[in-house]
């Protein structure tokens, strides 16, 4: 009888190395993920240069094109063909456009925005106050936007055509359909002025306290913030529901992952895509929206400095309420961007 030896299994060796390959993939992993981010992030800039010089440009043109000087701000219907010569003169405005520019994009670029016509006083000191009373707000609008937001789409999404998920929609298109100001007024009479909750009007900088803070900023906020939860609730539920759908979930129910565990890591990361897009689109609401918010509810924000400067023909006000605008839009695009090569998968494989 010929015994034939027993060989040794050929896979235990690759099985043996292969929790020793996890660590590698893994920095395979993260190093293609910081090479999406930094390609985005190269990307965004380069679109940031050219559209905040164009966006700089057109601003500067305002003062070309409304034919508005400072002379008639500082002598009134005293002005004089000779006077006003002569205060334009002062501010410069005697040179060539192209010079002007020149010489106002460099100060933009080193924090200057130039000299109020109103006042006299520095532009960007003026604003720098007044724009952290609005960002303060606006931040705190996106942050009950995003917060309700998420919570009504993904409890619209977990009964896709039920009553809860059509109450839910109902409810966003209700709420899409009002704007800030009637929410507002609505806010004060109730909560305000009937209840006596929240103040209404004022404002107190958080830096008298946070609680003080957030009692003169939660009604303007909620003001704020009623378009974006509508369309945040409508972008999540599509989102999640066409999330689910897909082969991965159903992979992941069959190798037996918890309900939570899938919804947070995979469902959520990959549906929320198109919230993320939205965010960025609904950011220069918020800040547009702060003209009429702040002048409902007697705040002396960045909108409202906007509204004032406008009024009076302010153009170097003006100007610089539109660089910060421009400046705030694009960062937070830019930020929206990296999030979602960040934290969507899928969406890094469409730029």
């Amino acid at each position: 009888m010929v015994i034939t030896p027993v060989s040794e299994p050929r896979n235990r060796e690759p099985l043996a190395s292969t929790p020793s390959s996890a660590g590698p993939r893994r920095r395979r992993s993260r190093a293609s993920t910081a090479r999406r981010v930094g390609v985005t992030l190269l990307r965004s800039i380069g679109i940031f240069i050219p559209v905040f010089i164009i966006a700089t440009f057109i601003t500067f043109s305002l003062q070309a094109v409304s034919g508005l000087s400072p002379a008639y701000l500082q002598a009134g219907d005293n002005a004089t063909p000779e006077l006003v010569a002569q205060i334009e003169r002062e501010w410069g405005l005697d040179r060539p456009f192209l010079i002007q520019y020149f010489d106002w994009f460099g100060a933009v670029l080193r924090g200057d925005l130039g000299n109020s016509w109103h006042n006299g006083f520095p532009v960007s000191e003026i604003l720098f106050d007044r724009a952290l009373i609005s960002l303060s707000i606006a931040g705190l609008a996106l942050v009950i936007g995003v917060v309700v937001g998420l919570a009504l789409g993904g409890l619209a999404a977990s009964r896709p055509t039920s009553l809860l998920d059509r109450s839910i929609t109902a409810f966003s298109t209700l709420i899409s359909t009002m704007p800030p100001f009637i929410v507002g007024i609505l806010l004060v009479s109730i909560f305000a002025v009937g209840l006596g909750w929240f103040p209404a009007a004022g404002y107190t900088p958080m830096a008298d306290g946070f609680g003080s803070w957030l009692w003169f900023a939660t009604l303007p906020a909620i003001a704020l913030s009623v378009d974006t939860v509508a369309e945040v609730a409508r972008q999540t539920r599509v989102g999640l529901v066409d999330a689910y759908d897909q082969n991965y979930i159903v992979g992941a129910q069959v190798r037996g992952l918890g309900s939570r565990r899938i919804f947070f890591v995979h469902a959520l990361r990959n549906g929320i895509g198109p919230t993320l897009a939205l965010l960025g689109l609904k950011f220069p609401a918020l800040l547009g929206g702060a003209v009429v918010t702040e002048a409902i509810f007697g705040i002396a924000g960045y909108g409202r400095f906007a509204a004032d400067a406008a009024q009076r023909g302010d153009v170097p006000a003006v100007q610089g309420v539109l660089v910060i605008s421009i400046v705030l839009v694009v960062g937070f695009n830019l930020i929206v961007n990296i999030l979602l090569n960040r934290l969507v998968p899928a969406s890094t494989r469409g730029l």
